[in-house]
Parts: C-alpha cells; sequence; structure tokens
C-alpha cells in the first residue's frame, strides 16, 4: 500500500513540472527578433574575448570557502545532538576539525592564501 502513495507522488509531481512547462510555453507572449536577440551584460556593449585566464587562486580560493562552508553545516547537527553523542562524537568532531586544519595549513604553506 505505500508503494501506491510513493508511486502517486511521482506521477503528480511529473505531471505538475512537465504541465506547467507545457502550459508556460503556450501562454507565454514570445516577440524574437531585434533587441531581444543582443546579450545582456549590466547594460554595457561586450567587447574583446570571452575567454579570459583567471589565476589559479582565485578557484583555489573558492574551494577553500566551500570546504569551510561545508564544515559549518556540519557543525551545527553535532552541536544540537552533542550531550547524546557524548565523549565519541566529540572525539569524531575533533578528528574532523584536526583533518579540516590540515587542510588549511597546507593550502596556506603551498600559498594559496597570498595574493600577488
Amino acid at each position: 500500500m505505500n508503494y501506491l502513495f510513493v508511486l502517486s507522488f511521482i506521477l503528480l509531481t511529473i505531471l505538475f513540472v512537465g504541465g506547467g512547462l507545457i502550459v508556460s510555453r503556450w501562454v507565454a507572449p514570445r516577440f524574437p527578433g531585434g533587441i531581444k536577440n543582443d546579450p545582456y551584460e549590466c547594460g554595457e556593449k561586450s567587447f574583446g574575448s570571452a575567454w579570459v585566464h583567471y589565476h589559479i587562486g582565485y578557484y583555489l580560493l573558492a574551494l577553500l570557502f566551500l570546504v569551510f562552508d561545508v564544515e559549518a553545516i556540519f557543525l551545527f547537527p553535532w552541536a544540537l545532538a552533542m550531550r547524546e553523542l557524548g565523549f565519541v562524537g566529540l572525539f569524531e568532531v575533533g578528528l574532523f576539525i584536526f583533518v579540516l586544519l590540515l587542510a588549511l595549513l597546507y593550502s596556506w604553506k603551498r600559498g594559496v592564501l597570498e595574493w600577488r
């Protein structure tokens, strides 16, 4: 009986998403051509090539940000369940933070955090 509910929710999801796409295709106004085909970038005309090389430090800094952002996301549920987890939970989160600190020290040693 439970599979019937799951199947019905899947079918309703497909129906709503597909129906929304089809109805928007029929109802939405379309006036192609002219200024609509121009690229939009803050009201400025684009110039030059789109193939611009960026310094790899930007990407590495973004990866570091993601790592520590995910760390913050994992620490909130741990803080809520800290009393039930006891010493084992404290040890595991300490190990987790230690590994992240090693990653930070490694990236610092490699010069990722230095802007040249």
